[in-house]
């Protein structure tokens, strides 16, 4: 059990880690943000509402993951300048840059495939 707890928290620090970075980048090319720290909060806030909105709303289907979406964006929003679209461009640039990090570790052997949706043989 201490090994199962220790792994969750491992994998929830890589993972706050690598959104963080996506983050990171997507503010540093749409806003000219430059502080990893801050996207590790912003990432921390955003997870954290985005697990709210679909624990409560979640389980509607199209509208429960349009509103988490929706709500990750207003973090987003809030904690960088430019409005809804600056948000939005941070988040597709944030996603690229975790995918391709994520692909990285996969090919390198530290994450399994399946976390970049290869399923294994």
């Amino acid at each position: 059990m201490v090994e199962s707890t220790l792994s969750s928290i491992i994998g929830f620090v890589v993972a706050l880690l690598v959104g963080a970075f996506g983050i990171y980048v997507g503010g540093r090319v749409i806003t000219d943000a430059d502080s990893y720290v801050y996207a590790i909060i912003t990432a921390l806030i955003g997870s954290a509402i985005w697990f709210v909105v679909s624990f409560f709303v979640g389980f509607i289907p199209l509208i429960g993951p349009i509103l988490a979406l929706i709500a990750y964006l207003w973090v987003i929003n809030r904690r960088y300048p430019g409005g809804w679209i600056s948000a939005a461009g941070i988040a597709i640039i944030a996603w690229i840059a975790v995918f391709a990090v994520v692909l990285l570790l996969s090919v390198v052997g530290l994450v399994a495939p399946e976390a970049v949706g290869v399923p294994s043989i």
